[in-house]
Order: C-alpha cells, then structure tokens, then sequence
C-alpha cells in the first residue's frame, strides 16, 4: 500500500490535549461520526489516514524513531551541532520542555483519533459482520500499535478509546493507569488476530494481519514478563508461517533496500513513497540523512551516529556489521574511510542511508518500507520467552541458531563461521543473555534496543558499567526509564500531573 497519505476525514479529532484551550473563542462543535462515515470505502479512509500519521517526520519518519535510537546504547550523537533537544535526549539530561516529545506526542493521539473515528464509524454501518469487523480489527490494531509506544515511552498516559463527539469532553482529561492501558492493548490485539485477514492483495506488509497482531501480541507479553504467554503467541505465529507467508530473508542486505519493498521476513512496515511529501510533515522521511555521512556524495548530516565501541566490538566476520555500517564511503568521487570523514570521525550507520531508492540527493523522502516488526524478532521472542517459561531446550536454541545461519550468509552464500551455532545448553540467565544480544545485533538500529534496556533495567549496566558501550554518567535509573510528559500539556491541562518523577 504505496502512502495513501492524509486522505482521512478527520484530520485530527485531538491535535494533543492543548487544542482544546479556546473552545470558547473558536468553538468547533459536536461531531458525529453517522454524518461523516456511510460506506466501508470511508472507514478505510479514516483507517489509511492513520496510517499517514505513522509514516511523517514526527514519528517513523524522524523525531519518533530518532528519540527510540538515541535513547539506546546503540546511536550516539555524531555532530554536536545539532540542535540541543536531540543532544538532551541522548545524553539523558532532557526536561519537559524538551522538542522532540513535544513534536511527536500529539501525532500518536492524531493516528489514536482516526483509528478510533474509523471504529464508531464501522459500528455504525448497516453491513454484514464480515465487511465490519475487519475494519474495526485494523482500526483497533492501529490503536492498540500507538499506546503500545506511548505507554512503553511515558508510562501512564490518557485513554481514549472512543470517538471524541464533543472535543470539550476531553479538555480536562487525566491519565489513565499503565495496567489499564495495557489491558486495552491486549484486547485490542486479540480482536485483530480474530478477525484479521491471513493476508493482503499482493503480500503486503504495510497493513495488519492475524500474524501481525499475533506477533504485537507475543511482543506485548514479553514486555509483561509473562512468559509463557509470549512463548504461545510466538510459536503460534512460527507454526504457521506458511499460511501467513513468512520467512527469514536469505540475504539481509535485502532488508533495506527500500526499492525491495515488502519481504517475506516482513511482518508489519512503515511504507514510505518515494520523493513525495504533503503537509505537516507527511511522508517526509529523515532517517537516510541523519543516519548518513556529512560531507560525503550523498550528503548526510551525521546526527544518528554510533559510539566507535558498537563498531569495534562486532565481530567482523558477521555479515550484519557490513550491512548496518558504512565505514568508508566516496567523498568527491574517491573513497575514502571513516578517519578522514568531514565531520564525525566514526562508522556510520547504513540500513537507510545506503540505498533510499527514490529520494532526494541526500536520502530524504525515500522509499523505504520501514520494519516496525519482522519475523527475525519472532525467533527470538519465542526463544528468550520459551526459555524464561519452560528452560533452555534444544526448541529455544534452534530459533537463535536459524538467525545466526543467515548472519553467515554474504550475499547469497556461506562464507563464514561467525557467528556461530549454540552447541551446547547454556543456563537459563546466560541463554537470555545471550538472546538479548542476539537481539542487539539482529535488530541494530531499528528502534528496538530502547525498549529491550528499559524492559530489562539494563541502564545502569549498559550506560554507568565499565564496559558501557556509550557511557552517559546522567543516567538516573529513578528517572530515565520514562521520558517526561510534555510541559505544554500539563500547563493547559492541570490533571495530567503528576509528572513523571525526576522531570
């Protein structure tokens, strides 16, 4: 589904909470989503315009994402330069008056909006079960998607699970507990693997499926620590892979070329199209340029940079590295290494700014189908969570040694030893360290590390230990697990306090 971009019905029903401050001056009346929604065909609208709130600069698109890798132990600030809110998020010294939250927190209760003005919209259709229940999985997936990142991001957050009728109803909103969030995300989730399709027209990865949501809702468990819950859902999604059409990519270099598409290894992307934008930062990708290289042919920024420590601890032989990193590039037409780059002296990460296929000349607006989910994350949820509920087996051990094998695949045939195979049973807690850097190197880059810290209480270890890849002595383990809710919205609305402690 190449961006069918805004094209929604309602742009936004809650533009943040601080939208509501002069209903009184500009007063915006009461909405009705009977008047607004008369066919399916308008509810899919509704649904395709959150999914153009996903794919903006404020989300997948920048700010979001870059939010997620620099928080992590994997991207550090490259050119000190660049404006002060991504330097504070990174080094792990950000207030609530910080940018970048404040950019992107309204633009998840925007997609929020429309994925819950496309249910009342579908519930109120005189259809059959089969034309109406889809649309509310897809609309209730793409809900429960936006506070699964809210709620791992901040903590407790407002709940809004209904179609805002009268915007003033919701002007003096407080917060909902993260227990209660996370029961709405969970039924949400079994609602969409219930009436889901296995599949989309042309295999497309862009919408949800039953195995998209069954593999949220592995991943939703493993945040929970519920263990065998996460196992079930993951061994679900891998026993019927045939149906659902997944498969490990043979080569992983094909995973981000953004002219690739969709792939088998696909489970749920961020689609992108290629040299186009719209308004309030629509399909505007950035990642390309804050990941590239300043100064050289493609013209980078060096923003999103590794520490030298990433680079320097991967093994060689692993055909990952290559792939995730560039570390010589051409400058004037001649190559030259990362010691003689213009501005950040370090490896460079290279899954976006490689080959962005249609885009600007420095990579922006690309083509790039973004994996928010691929079926290598599901191997290794189901190891890590099988070996948590039912100890280290021969079962848990093959799903971590299926992505080592392609790990030692170069571009289409076996050429290495590294990494190797697990022959031996490890313990439980070395097994589980062992996955989570499996998942580290795996997953570089894809704003998955964040979460895996945070959900495992690593900061202290990975950010204040004598061997933190990216030492940040400001870490507070008190404080940093959550980010702070935005100043500008607690002034305007008093119920959201507290804030988050330490902010």
């Amino acid at each position: 589904m190449k961006n069918i971009l805004l094209k929604t019905l309602i742009v936004a029903l809650v533009v943040g909470f601080s939208s509501c401050v002069d209903l009184e001056e500009k007063p915006i009346g009461l909405l009705a989503p009977e008047a607004l929604f008369q066919t399916p065909r308008d509810v899919e609208v509704a649904i395709f315009g959150a999914y153009g709130w996903i794919a903006s600069e404020r989300l997948y698109g920048r700010q979001f994402v870059s939010a997620l890798m620099l928080r992590s132990d994997m991207v550090d600030i490259g050119d000190r330069g660049t404006p002060a809110e991504r330097q504070q998020v990174n080094d792990f010294n950000m207030d609530a008056n910080n940018g970048m939250v404040s950019r992107f927190w309204p633009y998840w209760y925007q997609t929020i909006s429309s994925a819950n003005a496309a249910i009342a919209g579908a519930e109120g259709l005189e259809a059959s079960t089969d034309v109406i229940n889809p649309l509310i999985a897809e609309a209730r997936f793409i809900r429960a998607f936006s506070y699964y990142h809210l709620i791992r991001v901040f903590g407790d957050v407002p709940y809004i699970d209904y179609f805002i009728r009268d915007p003033q109803s919701v002007a003096d909103i407080s917060k909902t507990p993260a227990e209660q969030i996370y029961q709405g995300i969970i039924e949400d989730f079994q609602y969409a693997k219930e009436w889901l399709p296995d599949t989309w027209p042309n295999n497309i990865k862009s919408r949800p499926t039953k195995g998209t949501a069954a593999s949220y809702l592995a991943s939703v468990y493993l945040t929970r620590e519920n263990w065998p819950d996460a196992y079930t859902e993951a061994k679900w999604v891998i026993d019927n892979k045939d149906r659902f059409g997944y498969s490990l990519e043979p080569d992983y270099q094909n995973l981000f070329i953004a002219l690739n598409g969709d792939r088998p290894e696909h489970i749920f992307t961020v689609d992108f199209l290629g040299s186009q934008n719209g308004g309030g930062g629509a399909n505007d990708d950035l990642m390309p340029p804050m990941s590239g290289i300043r100064g050289a042919d493609h013209q980078g920024w060096s923003v999103l940079v590794p520490s030298m420590q990433v680079f320097n601890e991967w093994n060689d032989d692993d055909y990952r590295k290559w792939v995730s990193f560039d570390d010589s590039i051409a400058v004037d037409g001649v190559l030259a290494p990362y010691t003689e780059f213009d501005n950040t002296q370090r490896p460079h990460i290279a899954k976006y700014s490689r080959f962005p296929g249609n885009s600007s000349g420095d990579g922006r607006y690309s083509d790039h189908n973004y994996s928010a989910f691929r079926y290598a994350e599901i191997l290794l949820i189901a190891a890590e969570a099988g070996a948590e509920a039912n100890g280290v087996s021969a079962e848990v051990i093959g799903y971590v040694n299926q992505i080592r094998e392609r790990a030692r695949n170069w571009g289409g045939e076996i050429t290495s030893t590294v990494p190797e195979d697990i022959t031996t049973t490890p313990g439980k807690d070395e097994f589980v360290n062992i996955v989570l850097n499996d998942r580290r190197l795996e997953l570089a880059f894809e704003y998955k590390r964040w979460y895996d810290v945070k959900r495992r209480r690593l900061g202290q270890e990975v950010f204040l230990g004598p061997d933190a890849r990216e030492p940040h002595p400001t870490f507070d383990p008190a404080r940093d697990y959550l980010f702070p809710l935005p100043a500008q919205e607690l002034d305007v609305n008093p119920n959201l306090m507290p804030q988050n402690p330490g902010y």
